[in-house]
C-alpha cells in the first residue's frame, strides 16, 4: 500500500496568465520572471503538489547561445525560484522535492537526423551536472518521442548523478510515439537503463491516456506515472476542452487502477492539482498494480520501434557471423556496412525474429567497429539484435550505442567472464546468453552443464538481472565426433525448462558438421531440441525447411493460434515449392533485392533505406532512360508507396526518413547526369517554409523540408523563429507560390496568424500551408490557410496541388 504522490500542472499555460507575450521564448520568459516562476510554485504547493518540475524543459545549446550566459549560470536561475519554495515547504513541515527538468533537445537524431547519440548525451549531462549543482532533487526526462533520445538523457541521468529518474514520453493515439516507438518498447528499455518511474505525459487528454496507461502498467513493475493534458486545446484561445471537474473525475480512474503519481501538462493549472489532491486524500492509500501479469515474466527484447517477446518459438538469424564467409569478413575489414545491411534484409525477410550480430575478424578493431555497424543495421532494419562477443569493451561499445534492448551473445561459468561483463549487461538493461562451459572446457554430462547454468543464473540474479533476462545456451557439439553428448545436450535444455523456466539457444547446424545432408541433420536436431523446450533456435532463417519446423512446431504446441502465422507463410505457392525442397532454399523475399521488375527493385531498396543500392540501380537505368523520366516514373511511385505506407501506420518516421535518403541518393546521380551532360535541372516549384515567431521547434519543418525535395520541390528554409516580415520579403523577392508555416505551441499561433494576413495583404496569390502539433485543420482554415498538413506527405499532396496542371484538391481546406 501507497500513498499516490502529486505532481504539479503546466508552466507554459500559467506564463500565459502571468503576462508572457505571444511567441515570447518560454525559457527565456522563467530566467528573465523568477519571481512569477516562484509565484506558480507556490500556488502548486498550496494547491497540494508533493513534486515540482523546474522550467528547465526546453533547454538546449542553441537556446543557451541565445540567452548570453553559461549553462551552469542559466540552470541555476531556472531552479532557484523552485528550490526556494520547496525549502519553504520543508520549513513548514510539507515534504516537496524540485525536479530538473529535461525534453527533447528539437533536433532529430541518427539516423532521422543530424545530431549523434553522443552530442545529446553530452549536452543532457551537462544539464544533469548543473542541475544537481543548483539543489535539484531528481531528473525528470518528459515528452520524448525519440526512445533514442530518451536513452541518452536517461544514460546521462545515471552516470552523472546519483538523483532518482522520472521518464515519460508523448504517445498519439494509436499508442506510438511520433517515431514509431510502442508501450512495451518504451517500458522494457526504460526499466533496463534504470528508471525509477515511468510514465506518459502531454500529447492527449486523460480520457485517451488511461487504457495506455494500464498497458503500461502490465508492463513493468517500475511505479507508473500520468501527466494529461486538459484534453485538446483551442489553437484560438488557447484553453483545453476539460474542465477542472472532468479531468480530476477521469484522474480517479488512474489512483484506482495503482498509478503512483499523477499531475498535469498542458492546460492544467492549481485548479487541477487541487482537485487531484483532494481525490488523493479522500482514496487514501492504494495497493500496488499486480505484478502477477504473466507478460511480465517474459523475455521482451526490442529495436526503438519493434519489441519481440519470447513467448513463441522465437528464430535468432546467424548470418551476421563472418566465420567462413569471405565477403562478410572482407565487408568488415572494409567497413563496407551496405553489404552487412543486405545480409541483415536477407535474414528478417525470411523470418528472423532476433539478429545475432558478430565483427570478430582478425585484423579488425572490434570495439572501434561494432558501434557505427550497430547504427548502421538499426538504419534499415527495425528487428532486435542480439550482440556476439565475449570482450566486453566490445559489448559496451555496441550496448552503449543500440536504441532500445538488445542481448548480450554471450558469457560463461567463468569467474572472470562474469565478474567483467554482467555489470555491462546490467547497465545497459540487455539479456544474456550464458553458455554451459567454464575454465575446464564443456562438461560431458547434462548433470555437470545443468549446474554451471545454475551458477550463471546466481550471478546474474546477484547484479540485480532479472531470470527473464537470462537464456541459457546448453551447446550444440557435432554428432559426428561427439555423438553421445548431443543426448546430453537435450537432456540440459530440458532440465533448464523445467528447473528454471528459462529461455534456452542453440547454434543449430553444428550439430552436422562433417556429415552428407546436413540439411536433414539438422532439421531432425532441431525438431527434438524444440519438443525438449528449445525457444531461441540460432540458425540460418533462409533455410525454409528449417523455418517450417519452427512454424509447425509452433502451431502444434498452440503457440500459434488458428494456425495464422503458418497459414499466412505457407500458402499454396510456398507448399508446392516446400514439397519439391531438397534441402536449404531461399525464401522468396530475399531475393526480391536482386530480382523482379526495375521498379520492384528500386521500390525494395527506397523501402529500405539502402543508398548505395539506390544509386547503383539509377545509373544502370541512365543506360536508357532520361534522368527526368526516372525521377517521375521510378523514384517518385517508390516515394509514393513509402509515403502511403507511412500514413497507414505500416511504416514509422524513422523507415520514411531512411527511404527519403535512399531517394536523394538516386536524385544525386541524375543530377550529376544532367550536369556531365549539359542539361538544367527542373524544378517542380521552389516553396519557402519557416518556423513562425517564437516558435524555436523546427523538427516537424526539417521532416517536412527532406521529403519535398526529395519530389523535386526547391525548398527555401528560413529557419526557426522567423518574422513574418523575412517571410514576405522572400515572397516577393522570389515571387514564391507556396508557403509551409510550422508551428509547435499554442503561444506560437498567433505570429502564425499574422504571417498568414501579411501574406494575403502582401502576396495575395502566394498559396499557404500549416502544419503543427497544435493545429486543427478548423483553425487553420480559420486563419486563411489554403492547406492543412497533418504530416509531411500531406505537405507533399499540397504542393502538387498548387504546382500540377490536374490540380487534384484533396488537401485543400474547404472555405
Amino acid at each position: 500500500m501507497s500513498r499516490v504522490l502529486i505532481l504539479d500542472g503546466a508552466m507554459g499555460t500559467m506564463f500565459q496568465r502571468n503576462g508572457i507575450k505571444p511567441g515570447e521564448d518560454t525559457t527565456q520568459f522563467a530566467y528573465e520572471n523568477p519571481d512569477i516562476v516562484e509565484k506558480i510554485q507556490r500556488m502548486y504547493v498550496e494547491a497540494g503538489s508533493d513534486a515540482l518540475y523546474a522550467p528547465t524543459f526546453n533547454l538546449n545549446r542553441e537556446k543557451i547561445a541565445k540567452m548570453g550566459a553559461s549553462l551552469e549560470e542559466i540552470v541555476a536561475g531556472l531552479m532557484a525560484p523552485t528550490i526556494k519554495v520547496r525549502d519553504e515547504a520543508a520549513a513548514q513541515g510539507r515534504a516537496v522535492i524540485a525536479g530538473l527538468d529535461m525534453g527533447p533537445q528539437g533536433q532529430l537524431l541518427e539516423p532521422m537526423g543530424t545530431k549523434t547519440f553522443e552530442e545529446a548525451y553530452d549536452f543532457f549531462a551537462e544539464l544533469v551536472r548543473a542541475g544537481e549543482a543548483a539543489g535539484a532533487d531528481f531528473v525528470v526526462i518528459e515528452t520524448m518521442t525519440d526512445l533514442y533520445e530518451t536513452k541518452a538523457a536517461l544514460l546521462a541521468a545515471k552516470e552523472n548523478s546519483q538523483m532518482p529518474v522520472i521518464v515519460s514520453m508523448s504517445f498519439e493515439e494509436n499508442g506510438r510515439t511520433f517515431t514509431g516507438t510502442s508501450l512495451k518498447a518504451f517500458a522494457v528499455t526504460a526499466e533496463g537503463l534504470g528508471a525509477d518511474a515511468i510514465g506518459i505525459n502531454c500529447s492527449l487528454g486523460p480520457v485517451q491516456i488511461l487504457p495506455m496507461i494500464k498497458e503500461l502498467m502490465s508492463y513493468t513493475d517500475l511505479p507508473v506515472f500520468a501527466k494529461p493534458n486538459a484534453g485538446l486545446p483551442d489553437p484560438q484561445t488557447g484553453t483545453y476542452d476539460i474542465d477542472c471537474g472532468q479531468f480530476v473525475a477521469e484522474m480517479k480512474k488512474f489512483m484506482e487502477a495503482g498509478v503512483s503519481m499523477v499531475g498535469g501538462c498542458c492546460g492544467t493549472d492549481p485548479e487541477y492539482i487541487r482537485g487531484l489532491a483532494e481525490i488523493r486524500n479522500e482514496i487514501g492509500e492504494i495497493e500496488a498494480p499486480d505484478s502477477a501479469d504473466p507478460a511480465k515474466g517474459l523475455l521482451t527484447v526490442c529495436s526503438g520501434s519493434k519489441a519481440v517477446t519470447v513467448d513463441h518459438v522465437t528464430v535468432i538469424g546467424e548470418r551476421l557471423n563472418p566465420t567462413g564467409k569471405k565477403k562478410l569478413k572482407q565487408a568488415l575489414l572494409d567497413g563496407d556496412y551496405d553489404y552487412v545491411a543486405l545480409k541483415v534484409l536477407e535474414q528478417t525477410e525470411a523470418g528472423a525474429e532476433i539478429l545475432d550480430v558478430n565483427v570478430g575478424v582478425p585484423g579488425l578493431d572490434e570495439a572501434a567497429a561494432i558501434g557505427p555497424l550497430i547504427k548502421k543495421l538499426q538504419s534499415v532494419t527495425n528487428v532486435p539484435l542480439q550482440i556476439d562477443s565475449a570482450n566486453p569493451q566490445v559489448i559496451e561499445a555496441g550496448l552503449r550505442v543500440y536504441n532500445g534492448k538488445a542481448i548480450v551473445n554471450s558469457i560463461n561459468g567463468e569467474a572472470e567472464a562474469l565478474d567483467s561483463i554482467l555489470p555491462i549487461v546490467k547497465k545497459y538493461g540487455a539479456a544474456v546468453i550464458g553458455l554451459t562451459l567454464d575454465d575446464t572446457g564443456i562438461p560431458e554430462t547434462a548433470e555437470q552443464r545443468f549446474r554451471i547454468a545454475e551458477r550463471i543464473i546466481k550471478k546474474a540474479e546477484e547484479y540485480g538481472i532479472p531470470r527473464r533476462d537470462i537464456i541459457i545456451d546448453c551447446l550444440t557439439l557435432t554428432v559426428s565426433a561427439q555423438q553421445k553428448e548431443v543426448n546430453e545436450t537435450l537432456k540440459t535444455v530440458r532440465m533448464i525448462d523445467e528447473v528454471f523456466g528459462l529461455n534456452t539457444a542453440l547454434g543449430v547446424s553444428n550439430v552436422s558438421f562433417g556429415l552428407p545432408i546436413r540439411p536433414v541433420v539438422n532439421r531432425t536436431f532441431l525438431t527434438m531440441a524444440l519438443e525438449n523446450g528449445l525457444t531461441m533456435p540460432i540458425i540460418n532463417p533462409n533455410d525454409e525447411d528449417m523455418m517450417a519446423a519452427i512454424y509447425a512446431f509452433n502451431v502444434l504446441k498452440n503457440k500459434d493460434e488458428n494456425a495464422v502465422q503458418f497459414i499466412e507463410r505457407f500458402g499454396d505457392s510456398q507448399l508446392s515449392k516446400l514439397s519439391r525442397s531438397s534441402g536449404a532454399a531461399k525464401a522468396p523475399a530475399a531475393a526480391s533485392a536482386s530480382e523482379g521488375s526495375v521498379e520492384e527493385r528500386l521500390l525494395y531498396h527506397v523501402l529500405n533505406g539502402l543508398e548505395r543500392e539506390t544509386a547503383e540501380e539509377v545509373r544502370g537505368l541512365l543506360a536508357d532512360h532520361d534522368g527526368i523520366a526516372i525521377v517521375n516514373d521510378y523514384l517518385i511511385p517508390a516515394l509514393d508507396k513509402v509515403g502511403k505506407g507511412f500514413e497507414k501506420g505500416e511504416i514509422f518516421l524513422p523507415q520514411m526518413m531512411q527511404a527519403a535518403q535512399a531517394a536523394q541518393a538516386g536524385f544525386d546521380v541524375i543530377k550529376k547526369n544532367l550536369l556531365d551532360t549539359g542539361q538544367t535541372e527542373e524544378s517542380k516549384g521552389e516553396v519557402v517554409i519557416a518556423t513562425v515567431r517564437g516558435d524555436i521547434h523546427d523538427i516537424g519543418k526539417n521532416i517536412v523540408k527532406v521529403i519535398m525535395e526529395n519530389y523535386g520541390f526547391k525548398m527555401i528554409d528560413l529557419g526557426r523563429d522567423v518574422p513574418k516580415e523575412k517571410v514576405i520579403e522572400t515572397v516577393k523577392e522570389k515571387d514564391i507560390k507556396l508557403v509551409g508555416l510550422s508551428a509547435l505551441m499554442t503561444t506560437t499561433l498567433s505570429s502564425m496568424g499574422d504571417t498568414i494576413k501579411m501574406l494575403r495583404e502582401e502576396a495575395p496569390d502566394c498559396k499557404v500551408m500549416v502544419g503543427g502539433a497544435v493545429l486543427t485543420e478548423d483553425y487553420a482554415a480559420e486563419m486563411g490557410a489554403d492547406f492543412y498538413c497533418s504530416d509531411a506527405m500531406r505537405s507533399v499532396q499540397a504542393a502538387r496541388d498548387v504546382f500540377d496542371s490536374n490540380d487534384d484538391q484533396k488537401t485543400r481546406i474547404e472555405k
